[in-house]
């Protein structure tokens, strides 16, 4: 890490953070809350000898990251809603070639357009999205400056070891806020030591590269395990969470991004007042972090997952981490923040009794 730190908005941690793990190409489009990123990159990637692109669309931006990703080069892109929404075949063209890119979604609030605030609405498009067929994206979600900064310096050199896309999904709170950061060292990459990287020829060279029809090229059985194996080892390997005050918890709120730091919050709170409560945040959206619910306490009485998504998108993912075992609540609001003492409230009625189990969809 480099000595010191700075103040910096969230998105502009990512975008130096990104700078530093050697992106040398950019090509994105303007969309609150994250236009932040394309700004910082617009402003710095030439002084580091790379290249920015503002394209005509999420789309076009998409297929210039795929091209420069082909030839060995550390890419990424940002959007956020409805601009995420229109990079989905642009991410399944990545993955069925197997090719790395960093992807950065700041979340907001909505359906269709939705609105500018913060939100927490893209969780089920960015862990079981990536457009059509068989394709899985590493997912971390930052609750920090910190981890803005981190996870995405991190996460290059993540999607050039499983040849993946990898999304990190911020929101409009953890994105816009500023707080200290202490910001990695840079590096260069080096993207012709790859075997599978794109390279130039001389003129009197010979083509090295043939397009053929891969129903004739492509051996299947070979891909097929390929595959399986780089999803499993993403599965088993990459699970991340935060563990806080659960081993004597009677109630565990399950939270990531801008809504854990309320949870860790109402956490403090309520055990000031003599109601053990704790906090399960993952860091990882995908893999789900089913290993932090593992060594649950004997005295549990339920789980309550705080998200700012009226349909508890990530309730699905609790329930099968726990396999339907814990009793599951949720305290959802949609494009406000939670409360700390809304939070706590809330788990105050469910150890009355009052409060039914989360339906989920």
């Amino acid at each position: 890490m480099s000595k010191g730190f700075q103040l910096m908005k969230g998105n502009e941690a990512i975008a130096e953070a990104a700078l530093r793990a050697g992106c040398r190409f950019y090509a994105g489009y303007p969309i609150t809350p994250q236009s932040e990123i394309l700004e910082y990159m617009s402003a710095n990637m030439a002084d580091r000898g790379g290249v920015f692109i503002q394209g005509e669309s999420e789309i076009a931006s998409m297929s210039m990251l795929w091209g420069a990703a082909a030839c060995g080069e550390r890419v990424m892109t940002s959007s956020s809603g409805p601009g995420y929404d229109l990079k989905q075949e642009g991410i399944s063209y990545l993955s069925s070639y197997n090719l790395p890119a960093v992807i950065i979604d700041v979340m907001r609030y909505g359906v269709g357009d939705g609105e500018i605030t913060e939100g927490q609405d893209s969780y089920w498009l960015a862990t079981r999205g990536g457009g059509h067929g068989d394709s899985r994206q590493l997912v971390f979600t930052p609750a920090s400056v910190q981890e803005c900064a981190q996870l995405t310096y991190e996460a290059f050199d993540l999607a050039e070891k499983y040849r993946t896309v990898v999304i990190i999904l911020s929101d409009g709170g953890i994105s816009q806020m500023i707080e200290k950061v202490v910001l990695p060292e840079a590096k260069e990459h080096d993207g012709s030591k790859f075997d599978w990287a794109i390279k130039g020829e001389k003129k009197k060279d010979e083509s090295k590269v043939k397009v053929t029809n891969l129903d004739r090229s492509m051996n299947y059985e070979e891909y097929d395990a390929m595959v399986r194996k780089k999803f499993s080892d993403m599965y088993h390997k990459e699970q991340r969470y935060e563990n806080f005050m659960t081993e004597d918890a009677e109630l565990i709120l399950v939270a990531y991004g801008i809504s854990s730091r309320i949870c860790k919050s109402a956490v403090r709170r309520a055990r000031e007042a003599g109601m053990k409560l704790g906090l399960i945040r993952p860091i990882t959206a995908w893999p789900y972090p089913k290993k932090a619910f593992e060594d649950l306490p004997k005295g549990l009485k339920g789980l309550v997952t705080v998200e700012m998504s009226l349909s508890s998108q990530m309730g699905l993912d609790i329930r099968l981490a726990t396999q339907y075992k814990v009793p599951l609540y949720g305290y959802l609001t949609s494009k406000y923040v939670p409360t700390t003492q809304g939070i706590v409230d809330f788990c105050r009625e469910i150890l009355a009794g009052d409060v039914k189990e989360l339906e989920v969809y």
